[in-house]
């Protein structure tokens, strides 16, 4: 003969959204012998759930796992502007919200190339459940608003990290497009010094060419430091400042290998100036060139 034991929670809320997803998801909970119902109480709802069976743990985890989604899904949107108005309150409201939805993305994407980032979104999501699990069973009643206030702190440091980073990249991204704004300022105050330059893109490294098609020595210790010193782009940093020294009236980019962050910043930076080329002479030569190599 089994013997069954009933246990109850008390989920309280006056968040309307909140409730209907609560109880759409608890109704859904793949296990018999659970009882809930809506009651309003004061001033909140009371969401009552009873389960009388033999697989308590299992009902606590499934609870746990609709109250944590519900976290993330109706509340972490503010829990992440609390902490933007917390820690980054010097930000208009205009960054504020970039930032926010650069942090959602990041969470979305489950991804970064920050390890440790990586991590926090990874984990933030394993902390919030453990800290619900652990609460609803030892507790008949969660008021989640408390709840989420004073009892998720480790869920709430790992929003906090991928939230500093997300801050890092916007200042990192808004300071390079401040950098490019720049560079067309002085290219478009200036007057071009050469007719032509052809860049050969291949293998992630440039290699210029004048009109008569001779290769252009890049100069390596005469970067530009008014516009160079605080940005680097690999190893074209050289090619980069040569073309700013150089100023062609046309730029015609050879792409041997696909283009990347760098050929799209010399197209924003030079504009109207600069053309895509891929099946020129100068393409044949190159691609052939860099096929014979790879054979050897």
């Amino acid at each position: 003969r089994r013997i069954y034991i009933m246990v109850s929670l008390c989920i309280k809320t006056n968040n309307n959204s909140t409730i209907d997803y609560l109880m759409l998801h608890i109704g859904k909970i793949n296990l018999e012998n659970i009882v809930f119902v809506k009651k309003n109480f004061s001033k909140y709802t009371n969401i009552i759930v009873h389960y009388i069976g033999n697989n308590i743990p299992e009902f606590y985890n499934e609870l746990a796992s609709i109250i944590t989604n519900c976290i993330i899904d109706k509340y972490e949107d503010s829990i992440i502007y609390k902490l933007l108005l917390l820690n980054y309150f010097y930000f208009d409201e205009i960054d504020m919200n970039i930032i926010k939805d650069n942090c959602k993305l990041l969470m979305e994407n489950n991804h970064s190339d920050t390890a440790s980032i990586e991590n926090h979104i990874n984990n933030r999501k394993k902390y919030l459940w453990a800290s619900v699990l652990r609460y609803i069973s030892y507790n008949k009643a969660i008021f989640l608003d408390g709840f989420i206030t004073f009892r998720i702190s480790e869920y709430i440091n790992c929003l906090d990290e991928i939230l500093d980073f997300a801050v890092s990249q916007f200042v990192v991204n808004r300071e390079y497009a401040e950098f490019i704004d720049m560079l067309r300022l002085y290219i478009s105050s200036r007057t071009p010094c050469t007719e032509i330059i052809h860049l050969i893109y291949l293998n992630e490294e440039a290699i210029l060419l004048d009109k008569q098609k001779n290769v252009i020595t890049l100069a390596k210790n005469n970067l530009d430091k008014c516009y160079l010193s605080d940005i680097s782009f690999s190893t074209n940093d050289y090619a980069l400042n040569s073309l700013l020294t150089l100023l062609p009236s046309k730029l015609i980019i050879h792409l041997i290998s696909p283009a990347d962050d760098f050929i799209n910043t010399l197209q924003v930076i030079f504009g109207n100036s600069a053309s895509i080329c891929t099946d020129c002479e100068i393409c044949k030569i190159y691609k052939s060139l860099n096929k014979t190599k790879g054979s050897y």
